[in-house]
């Protein structure tokens, strides 16, 4: 049996989405962030050593790492015939996205997340607007048109596609899940990237998605 180590409000969401889309059974172990820090428990140190989510058990196996983890459940208990082929273009494609989503995506999503949290955080009255203008400069010269940058690459891929990989929902869709509804949660999606709004939609409105969020509970991005 499958554990899933479910930390709420975090990306292990996406992998309860893909489980109830391969409608494989599996059980929830459940993790609350501390209220303060926003931090995942030292609890989930006892699964993996740096005691992130999410991680899965599988019998003797434990799997960490998103991509790691929807790769391992594609190629265990997915369709091995929808399985793009070795070599080929759409094989590449789905690996990309993969790696895309938390390699090149996410870090410009968390650094844009700190820095905003930079400007409100507490500290002496003085050092309130030096704080605030470095904040904003990091923002306006590198993170925002880094940002914008990839956003707009994908709202053009997303206008040619329906999913990541072309007419047909795959693991690539899992993996990008969590980087777009957090952007659109955020407000950083906006109204000139229709597609990204649209696609997120479509996946949150599937029933095994939300089959997913009525059993991982509290989660704010959808």
């Amino acid at each position: 049996m499958i554990t899933v180590h479910h930390l709420n409000n975090s990306r292990s969401q996406r992998i309860l989405w893909m489980l109830e889309e391969l409608a494989q059974p599996y059980e929830i172990k459940r993790y609350q962030r501390d209220p303060k820090t926003m931090l995942a428990p030292e609890t989930l140190r006892n699964v993996h050593p740096l005691g992130k989510s999410p991680v899965i058990t599988d019998g003797a196996l434990t799997v960490a790492e998103s991509g790691v983890i929807i790769d391992y459940l594609a190629h265990t208990y997915g369709d091995k015939s929808a399985l793009p082929a070795p070599g080929s273009q759409q094989w590449i494609d789905y690996n990309y996205w993969l790696h895309y989503a938390e390699g090149s995506l996410m870090p410009f999503l968390l650094l844009r997340l700190v820095f905003e949290k930079i400007k409100t955080s507490p500290m002496p009255f003085f050092a309130k607007p030096i704080a605030k203008g470095i904040a904003d400069k990091t923002g306006k010269q590198f993170i925002d048109p880094q940002l914008n940058n990839h956003l707009d690459f994908i709202e053009a891929h997303l206008g040619k596609n329906q999913w990541f990989l072309g007419d047909e929902i795959s693991a690539a869709d899992f993996q990008m899940s969590f980087p777009l509804e957090a952007a659109l949660a955020r407000g950083i999606v906006g109204r000139n990237r229709p597609n990204i709004a649209n696609y997120v939609k479509r996946y949150q409105a599937r029933p095994a998605y939300q089959r997913a969020l009525e059993k991982g509970g509290e989660y704010d991005y959808a």
